[in-house]
């Protein structure tokens, strides 16, 4: 058992890096439709590249859905639908119309005994009249008919009679409101006023939509239509090899492609579709895991950024998924350049290039005509890598969005002039898909900050954010010690021409050496850089106490840059910027001063660690070369040559560049690099041969 453990805990990293990997596949696999693939790419007004072709069943050939929805159009048109006329309404609306009848007769005319025949032959040729209108049907105008599939006839059900009819001859309440006003027209006998206002106000509808009948009439109707037309037979011929690729011959082919994936994903043949699934994407991501073994070790050693790259790649691929699964015509809505955008926010571009190829690759597996959207994700990914290769402003990214948007529609527009000869087949819908696909990448900025946050990670942005020196911190370094902020620019300069010539991230460095520092704003007449009236307040303490002071400003630097939320990679800087070195000066007075006392070395000596990576092993060089460089009293080629090889050659004695990525040979170029920017500040002349 404790071998076991042994184990686990030597290997732990390997361990979780192989779960990671193997995690990823299990998702992928389980993303996947179980569904065969059809071994054979064409291409409508192409030629069929592939050998003489032969049916392997008997397959009904499908209709194209352009046809079905014509069809669709054509039958709901035939559709009629059912209204139905209440008979109960009309008895009593003539009751209520009889009573208001009277009423206005009296007001108008005091009694109903006032011209009675008159009375009598108002009310009957008025409700004799109402009664027609009830009779030919009143519907509610709100029910509009679709003009694309307006029926000829409609169905009116009066009682247990249903009668086809025009729907023009059924009155809306402004109709009948016309044949009223016709009837009463000047000059006929009846009271025009008061029978106007009577009959309108009792106009009602009594024709109801039959919402339920009609409904269930349309899905018959539909269910009916038959999706296919024709048969072809097992073995008979399909296509020959060289032929082109008509549209009814692509008709025929879409059609036993369907089938046939769809017989291949029933039955035993699942298992074995799933076990193609698992090699391909098994090799695929043994691809990435190599590519990283082998080019980015750095990353590969990281089991965070291994993470981020794979959950980045997951998250595309599974939206793709749903996409296919519940939306396909939505395919180009899915924003896969997303991929080499994040990937190159957190690393290089080509890392960006090859995470999203991979990731392409693997949904060229979901996706129907796999060739035409591979090519088109690979170039509209490498238009983004271009346009992000140097990540540093913001606006950046409306630039990339509108790359992609470009480059879709370009490649878009030439596979519609390959395979159609002509644009007239091209769907504008896809140019909005193109458009909404490139708006979506503009979520790359919130993405970004959130895998910074998840991960722990930093990006260049943030690195441009965070050296600007009206950042608040830096601020505050420049007014409480300005001298240890004039120096700390001299040192980020300094440590950004190094990195430029030996490889690595420059501008990590520059904003490290920024606030590699900033534990001196507590106490900074403690540091001489800060002492400008010659007075130093280290007189007036002991060594030890003095070189506390010293060392304390890493840990102040430390819980400041927390403080602040400063990123981790900029705290190592704090942390290691003097490494396990001792306070030499105070060391030595010490020990001269009290030669006979036992010294406890710890009291000068910085707590660590010592730099770990290219980087941080570069701004400890470069901190004391400037540092140093102040104290010299004269300034001339030998003495900057001496300066520079001593320090640099006492920090390799001393083991602080044991733990980090650096060769004797680049350290010998940053001296190089160092001396000659040494003698440029202090204006220091090559002597010419005499």
């Amino acid at each position: 058992m404790g071998k076991l453990l042994n184990f686990f805990r030597n290997k732990y990293q390997d361990i979780y890096k192989t779960a990671l990997f193997l995690s990823a596949i299990v998702i992928l696999v389980l993303v996947f439709p179980r569904e065969g693939k059809f071994k054979y790419e064409f291409s409508r007004n192409k030629p069929w590249l592939h050998e003489d072709f032969f049916a392997p069943f008997d397959f009904s050939i499908l209709k194209p859905e352009e046809q079905i929805k014509a069809e669709q159009v054509e039958a709901l048109r035939q559709t009629k639908p059912y209204f139905i006329l209440d008979t109960t309404i009309f008895p009593r609306i003539r009751a209520d119309f009889h009573k208001a009848f009277n009423r206005a007769w009296i007001e108008r005319y005091g009694d109903t005994t006032v011209k009675i025949q008159s009375h009598d032959r108002n009310l009957e040729k008025a409700e004799l009249f109402l009664n027609r209108l009830y009779n030919k049907g009143i519907y509610d105008p709100a029910f509009v008919f679709d003009p694309v599939t307006k029926p000829a006839n409609v169905i009116l059900i009066r009682g247990n009679i249903a009668k086809e009819t025009n729907p023009d001859s059924i009155l809306t309440i402004h109709k009948a409101n016309d044949l009223i006003n016709r009837w009463l027209r000047p000059g006929t006998t009846f009271d025009h006023e008061l029978l106007s206002v009577l009959l309108f106000d009792h106009l009602q509808h009594n024709v109801l939509f039959d919402e339920i009948k009609t409904v269930n009439e349309r899905e018959k109707i539909l269910a009916e239509i038959s999706p296919t037309r024709g048969m072809v037979l097992s073995g008979e011929k399909i296509i020959s090899r060289g032929d082109l690729v008509t549209t009814e011959k692509y008709q025929v082919l879409i059609s036993l492609k369907k089938y046939y994936e769809e017989q291949l994903g029933a039955g035993g043949a699942y298992y074995f579709i799933l076990a193609g699934q698992i090699i391909l994407i098994s090799i695929a991501m043994g691809a990435m895991a190599m590519f990283l073994y082998y080019f980015r070790k750095d990353v590969f050693r990281d089991n965070k950024k291994v993470l981020l790259i794979l959950v980045i790649l997951l998250l595309l691929v599974f939206i793709t998924s749903l996409v296919v699964t519940y939306h396909p015509a939505y395919l180009y809505l899915v924003p896969l350049c997303l991929v080499p955008i994040l990937v190159r926010a957190f690393f290089d571009t080509r890392m960006a290039l090859y995470v999203h190829l991979i990731t392409v690759i693997i949904t060229g597996f979901l996706v129907p005509n796999s060739f035409e959207f591979l090519f088109l994700q690979m170039m509209a990914g490498i238009s983004a890598i271009l346009t992000v290769a140097n990540l540093q402003r913001r606006s950046q990214f409306f630039l990339t969005s509108v790359s992609i948007f470009f480059t879709y529609s370009v490649l878009y527009s030439g596979l519609n002039l390959i395979q159609e000869g002509s644009l007239r087949e091209i769907a504008p819908l896809n140019f909005a898909f193109f458009a909404g696909n490139s708006v979506l990448t503009l979520f790359a900025y919130p993405l970004i900050y959130i895998f910074e946050k998840l991960f722990g990670l930093i990006t260049d942005v943030t690195l441009i954010e965070l050296s600007n020196t009206n950042n608040p911190l830096l601020r505050e370094l420049s007014l409480k010690a300005p001298g240890t902020f004039q120096h700390s620019l001299q040192v980020a300069n300094l440590s950004e021409e190094a990195v430029f010539e030996v490889g690595g991230n420059a501008l990590l460095v520059r904003t490290g050496a920024l606030y590699h520092d900033i534990g001196k704003m507590d106490m900074p007449v403690y540091f001489i850089e800060n002492q400008t009236t010659g007075v130093n307040p280290h007189d007036e303490l002991t060594y030890e106490e003095s070189a506390r002071i010293i060392i304390g400003h890493v840990i102040k630097g430390i819980e400041k840059a927390k403080k602040h939320k400063l990123p981790e990679q900029i705290i190592d800087f704090i942390r290691t910027h003097h490494g396990t070195r001792k306070v030499e000066y105070f060391y030595i007075m010490q020990k001269k001063e009290f030669p006979d006392q036992e010294i406890d070395e710890r009291d000068f000596t910085y707590h660590g660690p010592i730099p770990f990576s290219k980087e941080t092993a570069i701004l400890m060089m470069a901190d004391s070369v400037e540092a140093a460089s102040r104290s010299l009293k004269s300034y001339d080629s030998d003495s900057i040559n001496a300066l520079v090889d001593n320090i640099i050659d006492k920090q390799l004695e001393t083991g602080q560049f044991d733990n980090s990525n650096i060769t004797l040979k680049e350290i010998t170029r940053i001296k190089k690099i160092f001396k000659k920017k040494l003698m440029t500040i202090y204006h220091i002349r090559i002597e010419y041969p005499r």
